[in-house]
């Protein structure tokens, strides 16, 4: 039989009333003794509490909602290792969702998290937005996004990386190689993300007296398939001498894509990748990219959602964090003759 607050209130000679703050740790008019002693007993019973019955009393579940829209994607995976640790650490459940970049399934798992009475929610947006769609959602629980931006209303807080100065660098980085003619591969425009690191990678042409090549910017997805197929595709049609990937799953497509046509990187062409997931470093040649602390990422986006919860920050809170520019062995000085 399951044991219950008033068996745990008989034993230790206490109030069912006490016990209940005990275990809640609301504790501040009770005195150290008899908080151990209710503890002793608890812990010798093998008490556990009902989750659903305190969530009747306080209103709160002590679980939040993550949704993700690409598992497979190494930067995600960190993300949601660094919302776990946080989440663990506050005393919260992490319930965890992959929207397979769908809207529609991302509007489904929102609705399905909030019927399963979580406090809040984490959103990591899919790539393809739709305010009419969005703006019509009635998300009754705190709202934090992160990475990506999404029309939903009722956002409490914003965490993302200054993608703009990244790709500025990278582009920046590339240009000081000798680089003029430098593609861009990058996702849909329909994010922030994208919008900003395409307005990143022009600038930095702009500030370098170096014309816009419009037929260099190639628009697709956050994928290696997107990498490999634009690269295919291009061959021997484009006078690229460096490309500029959106993110690093579609720099090893592009990689892929140059192995396969026999050129070498990066002695015949140079690449740098954005986000720094675990296996940049281990490519050969070793990745030069971006650097966004995807772990970091996620642990603020929970940490600031906790915050809201727990009234310890009621201001809609917007966190930038800076990226950094990480030069390995995929980009060179260029050669004086050769194209793709």
């Amino acid at each position: 039989m399951r044991v219950t607050i008033k068996d745990i209130a008989k034993s230790a000679n206490v109030s069912t009333a006490t016990v209940s703050k005990v275990v809640n740790n609301k504790v501040d008019d009770i005195s150290k003794a008899t908080i151990e002693k209710v503890n002793k007993v608890i812990k010798e019973q093998n008490y556990t509490p009902n989750s659903l019955a305190r969530s009747m009393v306080t209103k709160k579940t002590k679980t939040v909602g993550l949704i993700i829209p690409d598992v497979r994607n190494p930067f995600f995976t960190d993300l949601v290792r660094g919302a776990e640790d946080i989440a663990v650490d506050r005393g919260y459940n992490l319930f965890f969702c992959n929207t397979d970049d769908d809207l529609s399934k991302e509007i489904r798992y929102i609705n399905t998290l909030i019927e399963k009475q979580v406090d809040g929610i984490a959103l990591a947006g899919s790539a393809n937005r739709n305010p009419d769609i969005e703006k019509d959602v009635n998300i009754s629980v705190p709202l934090v996004t992160l990475d990506r931006n999404v029309y939903f209303s009722k956002v409490k807080g914003i965490i993302e990386i200054n993608n703009f100065k990244g790709a500025y660098e990278a582009t920046t980085h590339l240009i000081n190689l000798g680089h003029k003619d430098i593609l861009i591969l990058v996702g849909s425009q329909d994010l922030k993300i994208s919008r900003d690191r395409l307005r990143g990678y022009k600038e930095a042409l702009k500030d370098n007296n170096i014309i816009i090549n419009e037929s260099n910017i190639k628009i697709g997805t956050y994928d290696k398939e997107f990498g490999k197929k634009t690269m295919d595709e291009l061959k021997c049609n484009s006078s690229a001498t460096a490309i500029f990937c959106g993110n690093d799953l579609i720099a090893i497509g592009a990689m892929k894509s140059l192995k396969k046509q026999g050129l070498n990187v990066p002695e015949d062409i140079s690449i740098v990748g954005f986000d720094d997931i675990y296996i940049a470093s281990l490519l050969t040649p070793a990745l030069t990219t971006v650097h966004q602390p995807s772990y970091e990422i996620g642990y603020k986006a929970v940490e600031l959602l906790i915050n809201k919860l727990e009234n310890k920050n009621n201001v809609s809170k917007s966190i930038v964090i800076e990226p950094q520019l990480i030069v390995r062995e995929s980009t060179c000085k260029i050669k004086d003759k050769f194209k793709i």
